[in-house]
């Protein structure tokens, strides 16, 4: 599994309108429905799920990133958007900074191997600073799809 096979390039935002943490799930959803990577009729419940799943805890993991997540049985495929705010976003982040790149990640209920894969992939990768700070400091959907491509090659390291 790579990242770029992951996330979804028409689920890219390179900057978003929001900067309230609700908001935001509420934008990288409605992205992901418009690109046909989940049911246009369960947007709601996703974006209710997302937001119940952000209650129990942060998916604002710190270092300015957060990956909310959630696993739907309507969701056939993996799939990922990415969101980026230039303001940053109180995501109630474990180091309580804002977070600037959103990660969220929508997996089929029956997969719970392939969504941890996914997870191990995205935290990976954003664990490493420089596809961090690249990631921040791109400015379209372009850069942030060679950026995935990239770090699929391995051609950044921490």
């Amino acid at each position: 599994m790579k990242l770029s096979e992951i996330v979804i390039e028409k689920a890219i935002v390179p900057q978003l309108q929001s900067s309230e943490r609700d908001e935001v799930v509420h934008e990288l959803i409605e992205s992901l429905v418009a690109a046909g990577a989940a049911p246009a009729e369960i947007k709601d419940e996703l974006i209710a799920s997302v937001l119940e799943r952000e209650k129990k805890g942060s998916t604002g993991f710190g270092k300015g990133v957060a990956v909310p997540h959630v696993k739907h049985p309507s969701v056939k495929k993996i799939s990922a958007a990415i969101g980026l705010s230039d303001r940053g976003v109180d995501f109630n982040a474990l180091d309580m900074q804002p977070v600037f790149s959103v990660f969220l990640l929508l997996s089929p209920a029956d997969s719970p191997e392939e969504h941890l894969q996914a997870m191990e992939i995205i935290f990976k990768n954003l664990s490493i600073d420089t596809f961090r700070r690249f990631l921040r400091q791109s400015s379209s959907v372009d850069e942030i799809q060679t950026l995935l491509e990239d770090a699929d090659g391995k051609k950044l390291v921490g």
